[in-house]
């Protein structure tokens, strides 16, 4: 007798259990309910859909509900599931329909965070999560011939957007309530990010928040904050988001400390029959060696084939992150995996660290090359327990290098004759990498 598979959520993470668990088992009855009107969308790209890199917003799409349903995949858009019954196996939809599973798959991803301040609701207020904001937001551009921007939050997308918005010739200010841009990234590094902002014509303004939003005098609304007043054609609000985790919540699933639901290395929840893949999901930390919550599509992607291939009948674990990420900003590659010294104290870790500037390649080629790099390491160990990059070039494959070199468990001893392939277009003799990872260990006595 064939089973049901219910999968709520068709975003990275559920489509890739759809197809995974497809291809695994040809029984299985497979049903993904998603609130929106798409599935298997990229939402990474979305930033430069709106800069008009990428034209067709159908391109964002991986696979189309009709591909899922040629391969035998019910799929329901526009519909929202508004309750589990553990007890009875079934989901409850909101026209009241009953779905019943046999195995069912939270991938319900996250939401924006939205300050309850007045104002947030007014038109021309966007948050950037979905397809359908991306196109809300492209469309609001064009047709109100928007000429400024406030941007809250200066974070990844907040970043991001920045260049997407600038590269329509539009003015653009940006917000935060930390000191600082990309407030993960070390303050020298987070430097150079403003110093870039600068140079493209972006004003930063640090150590504000917002407070309330209402309809503006020269511009269509107007942004109150700790710093004064400021006015836009629109405000996008980009200060994060956080796991919708609240269908499992009232299921009684465990949820993590991060406020995630909780997981195993198989992807299964507290309920046996039950998975989490994604965004929704914690993931295992492998230098914290701590349970978090990291939403990035590709971890989403990770998790999903993971629980695919276990429904389907295979076994196969997911180990974990490193951390890894990355992001650009107009000309500069902005990296980071591991953890920083704070994490890295929390994690019982004793660290020490080294940023070095120097360059991506050789010094006589053409083109800029300055590289700033930061290792994190513990002391009694000498292991690495992270790294930070930011330059024009070369920041994202040297974070790579050492996300493999985290994930090995080498030592910065391991690391600083690493044999890495030389060429001068690519990088120089004496890697930074060589050249901080040797410096950091002579530090620590290594």
């Amino acid at each position: 007798m064939s089973r049901n598979l219910v999968i709520v959520g068709g975003g990275a993470g559920g489509a890739s259990v759809a197809a995974e668990a497809r291809r695994r088992d040809p029984s299985l009855g497979i049903t993904m309910i998603e609130k929106g009107p798409h599935v298997s969308t990229a939402a990474c790209p979305m930033p430069y859909y709106i800069q008009d890199l990428i034209k067709d917003e159908r391109k964002l799409i991986a696979r189309t509900p009709e591909k899922f349903r040629e391969s035998g995949v019910d799929v329901r858009l526009e519909m929202r599931v508004e309750e589990v019954d553990r007890r009875q196996g079934v989901v409850r939809l909101q026209d009241g329909i009953m779905v019943p599973y046999d195995i069912l798959v939270l991938a319900t991803g996250t939401v924006p965070i939205v300050p309850k301040v007045p104002g947030v609701d007014l038109e021309g207020v966007f948050t950037l999560k979905t397809l359908p904001d991306a196109v809300a937001l492209k469309t609001y551009i064009r047709e109100k011939e928007c000429r400024k921007a406030l941007v809250v939050g200066a974070g990844f997308i907040g970043l991001e957007m920045c260049e997407a918005l600038r590269g329509h010739g539009i003015e653009t200010e940006m917000i935060d309530l930390a000191p600082r841009t990309a407030a993960m990234w070390d303050p020298e590094l987070s430097t150079m990010i403003e110093e870039e902002l600068a140079r493209q014509g972006v004003t930063f303004r640090p150590d504000t928040g917002l407070q309330s939003i209402e309809k503006g005098a020269d511009y269509a609304l107007r942004l109150h904050s700790n710093g004064g007043p400021l006015e836009a054609d629109f405000i996008l609000i980009a200060i994060g988001v956080k796991p919708d985790s609240a269908l499992a919540a009232s299921a009684g699933l465990r949820l993590g400390q991060s406020g995630a639901i909780g997981v195993n290395f198989s992807q299964r929840t507290s309920e046996e029959a039950i998975y989490a893949v994604g965004d929704c999901a914690e993931v295992y930390h492998r230098i914290s060696r701590k349970w978090t919550h990291i939403p990035l599509g590709d971890i989403a992607n990770k998790q999903g084939r993971v629980a695919g291939i276990n429904i389907g009948g295979g076994e196969m674990v997911f180990p974990g992150v490193v951390g890894a990420r990355c992001f650009k900003v107009f000309d500069l590659e902005v990296a980071a995996t591991g953890l920083d010294e704070a994490e890295a104290a929390e994690a019982g870790y004793h660290p020490e660290s080294v940023l070095i500037w120097g360059n991506a390649i050789v010094a006589a080629m053409p083109g800029e090359k300055k590289l700033g790099l930061k290792l994190v390491a513990d002391r009694p160990t000498g292991k690495l327990l992270g790294a930070q990059a930011v330059g024009a070039r070369g920041a994202v494959e040297r974070v790579n290098a050492l996300s493999v070199a985290l994930a090995a468990g080498m030592t910065l001893a391991d690391i600083g004759y690493q044999d890495f392939a030389y060429s001068p277009p690519f990088n120089t003799a004496w890697d930074l990498i060589h050249i901080a990872a040797q410096k950091l260990a002579k530090s620590i006595g290594d």
